[in-house]
C-alpha cells in the first residue's frame, strides 16, 4: 500500500488510517501530533513562559514564525489564501500543515487570532493581529 501522504511504499499491516487517508507510521505520528489552536493549557503554558523569560511581541520567535506574524502586523487582517501564498514564495516546501502549525502556536502565545467572514461558499478565514 502507499503513503497518501509522502507516497511511500508500506505494508498493508503498518497502514494508518486518519481523516479518511491511508498514512505511513511517520506521517501518522505527524498528523496526531500538530499542535490544536484552541488549547487553554497551551495558551497558559506558553503565557507563563513567555513571562518567566520577559519576552513580548516577536522576541523568542523562530525565523519562520517571525515571518508569519511580521506580515499579519504589516497587514493588519489578511485572508488565510493570501497567507498562505506569501509563506510558499518564501519557504517553497511549507505545507498548509505547517501554516496551520504555526498559526496555532502563534494563537497560543496570543500574538495572532482568526475570524471568518461570509456563510456557506462564500465563507474566508482571516488572520488577525491579537489586540
Amino acid at each position: 500500500m502507499q503513503c497518501d501522504k509522502c507516497q511511500s511504499e508500506v505494508p498493508d499491516d503498518e497502514i494508518y488510517a486518519h481523516a479518511g487517508k491511508n498514512l505511513c507510521e511517520d506521517c501518522y505520528i505527524i498528523a496526531m501530533s500538530r499542535p490544536k489552536t484552541c488549547d487553554v493549557g497551551a495558551v497558559s503554558a506558553a503565557r507563563a513562559s513567555r513571562e518567566l523569560l520577559g519576552q513580548k511581541g516577536a522576541e523568542g520567535l523562530t525565523p519562520i514564525q517571525r515571518t508569519f506574524y511580521e506580515y499579519v502586523k504589516e497587514k493588519g487582517s489578511v485572508p488565510r489564501e493570501e497567507l498562505v501564498s506569501y509563506m510558499k514564495a518564501r519557504y517553497p516546501d511549507m505545507t498548509i500543515e505547517d501554516g496551520d502549525g504555526i498559526f496555532a502556536t502563534l494563537r497560543h502565545l496570543e500574538l495572532v487570532k482568526s475570524h471568518r467572514e461570509g456563510i456557506g461558499e462564500e465563507t474566508r478565514f482571516y488572520v488577525d493581529i491579537w489586540s
